[in-house]
């Protein structure tokens, strides 16, 4: 895979917006393994731009660590300061599907409801909740709140 190429202003951007993020991989003495990669890789996936720390004392290790990361994983190598590597990947177009809670029509939860007395089980009770309700925090289905109606009168004198 080639590697991405940024412009000197984006590698600006995203170097300045990695500046509070701490390291979410850690490279030990083994190097550059397999499940050091995977894990990269899927914290790219998963926050877009990552710091790597490597615990290599070798300079020039370091910048072929990050080389061959960039090209490997296909990402941006953005920075490399001291033992810390910032890699940066454009997030991936993921497919849009309807949220289930935002489906019309009838939806079950499962809710925990705790006894009065000590030492008892919590119950699993599921509730049926219909397009018209809600769930409140203490497990209890509750109907919406009916919008007030505003005349033609109120509205042209706002």
């Amino acid at each position: 895979m080639p590697q991405i190429q940024l412009t000197p202003a984006q590698r600006k951007i995203h170097r300045a917006e990695a500046h509070h993020l701490d390291p979410v991989v850690l490279v030990g003495g083994d190097g550059l393994t397999a499940n050091v990669k995977k894990e990269i890789d899927a914290a790219l996936n998963a926050h877009g731009l990552i710091k790597v720390r490597v615990f290599s004392d070798d300079r020039s290790a370091r910048e072929a660590m990050l080389q061959t990361l960039s090209d490997e994983l296909n990402a941006a190598p953005i920075q490399h300061i001291g033992k810390l590597l910032v890699l940066w990947r454009p997030p991936v177009e993921k497919e849009r599907t309807p949220d289930e809670d935002r489906m019309p029509g009838p939806r079950d939860f499962k809710v925990l409801k705790y006894s009065k007395r000590a030492g008892q089980r919590p119950e699993v009770k599921t509730l049926r909740v219909l397009g018209n309700q809600r769930l409140t925090a203490g497990g209890n289905v509750r109907r919406a709140k009916a919008k007030p109606k505003v005349s033609l009168k109120k509205r042209s004198q706002t």
